[in-house]
């Protein structure tokens, strides 16, 4: 080996000395690898080149040429050959052109939507022959595994709090684009901290009824990996959705997300009066205590009953769904009165999936690409939380989890 070597490095330097644009570190690597495979090629057939002795136990045959793409750039390998073709070198991936940490680049890259087209750019920036979009989607597909696990891991304790929300991604389906909704389920444990409970794919939330299936299949495999303990459920209001936790999580409370229920009002008043509207809906936020907040809230709605009749029917039927965050402590509110927690973990997505402008993803070519760039997406922010601060107590979440229903905490399946 020492030979090998040192006739390298010699012509290595000799090409140095002719020309002043030798990658240094890419030839030092192509020479450093062939000679530790002459090594191991001595060894596997237990005699030197051209040796004649008694411990032979293999016939040489030559070379091949192989391209190994590192992150040193791309790199033309003499690999040795075997007679019988039992010799494989160790410091290459068998069916596999790219080193490993380059494969990790890549992924690294896709995970942060970087789109399989573009990746090509990347990689041939680095010096390396370009890689194929199927190739990046293939050494992408080393993901699944990964988020399969993560999606299917067991729920160990008990989660008070669950936020649940959908957002729209683009995906190819039967030669046409469609929006597909990404459900995505967080919670807070027991001591406190965040978790991604689970992802899926469904229709879009036009199509009510599948969307219904949908979530109700969504919400049956999450307690059947362990999700108990669930006090409150917060959400937008859609149907499908509330009937799928009416079906499933029969124990719990559901709380309608503020945020989307001002929206749902201000549809229904003019652009003129919007402002006014949203602005007075705030006040009954910001009441220091439950019978001060169900006071105004009375108050507000008689108020908008001569101007905007339907949003004072809208808030008489939506008041119970809105205020149910009374029943819970107060430090809590800010924090279970919206799906704002989740909402920021959806525009996380959105960022990292993009549109066609942005350069990024913007659409998928079938559903299991969505969960393998979202699952890699919200593992990292999982594993985030896991070492960030408690998003609650422990001590204030002990007066949730141990406490019994109460008349101001109806069960989902007798609110309307």
């Amino acid at each position: 080996m020492t030979d090998t070597l040192s006739i390298g490095l010699t012509k290595l330097l000799r090409k140095a000395q002719m020309t002043d644009d030798v990658d240094f570190l890419r030839e030092g690597m192509r020479v450093f690898s062939e000679a530790v495979m002459e090594l191991e090629v001595t060894a596997h057939v237990g005699a030197e080149r051209h040796a004649r002795t008694e411990t032979r136990t293999g016939q040489r045959n030559g070379y091949r040429e192989r391209r190994w793409d590192t992150r040193v750039g791309t790199i033309d390998l003499q690999v040795p050959r075997v007679r019988d073709g039992s010799y494989f070198p160790a410091l290459l991936d068998p069916r596999r052109r790219a080193e490993r940490a380059l494969t990790a680049v890549v992924q690294e890259a896709y995970v942060h939507g970087v789109s399989t087209r573009r990746v090509d750019d990347l990689v041939q920036a680095l010096g390396i022959v370009g890689i194929s979009k199927s190739e990046v989607s293939r050494l992408c597909a080393t993901l699944d595994a990964e988020v399969e696990r993560f999606r299917t891991r067991p729920l160990v304790g008990t989660y008070p709090y669950v936020w649940l929300d959908a957002t729209y991604l683009k995906v190819r389906q039967d030669g046409r684009v469609v929006s597909m909704a990404v459900v995505i389920a967080i919670g807070v444990t027991a001591e406190g901290k965040r978790e991604v409970l689970g992802l899926d794919v469904g229709p879009s939330e036009e199509e009510a009824g599948a969307l219904w299936a949908a979530w109700q299949q969504f919400l049956r495999g999450l307690v059947e990996r362990g999700l108990t303990g669930v006090q409150l459920v917060t959400s937008d209001a859609h149907a499908g959705l509330k009937r799928a936790l009416t079906a499933i999580l029969q124990g719990a409370s559901w709380q309608r997300c503020r945020v989307h229920f001002v929206r749902n009002a201000l549809a229904l008043v003019p652009k003129s009066a919007q402002q006014l509207v949203a602005a007075t809906i705030r006040t009954l936020f910001a009441q220091p205590d439950a019978t001060s907040a169900r006071d105004q809230w009375r108050r507000v709605a008689d108020g908008f009953r001569d101007r905007f009749p339907r949003l004072a029917n809208l808030m008489d039927d939506a008041e119970a769904d809105v205020l149910a965050y009374l029943a819970f402590p107060s430090a809590h509110w800010r924090q279970i009165w919206s799906n704002n927690p989740l909402e920021r973990l959806n525009r996380e997505v959105k960022r990292r999936t993009g549109c066609p402008l942005s350069r990024m993803v913007g659409i998928f070519p079938n559903d299991a690409a969505v969960i393998r760039l979202v699952g890699m997406i919200l593992v990292e922010q999982h594993d985030e939380w896991q070492v960030s601060r408690c998003y609650f107590s422990a001590e204030s979440l002990a007066a949730v989890t141990q406490c019994e229903p109460r008349l101001d905490r109806l069960p989902l399946r007798a609110i309307r």
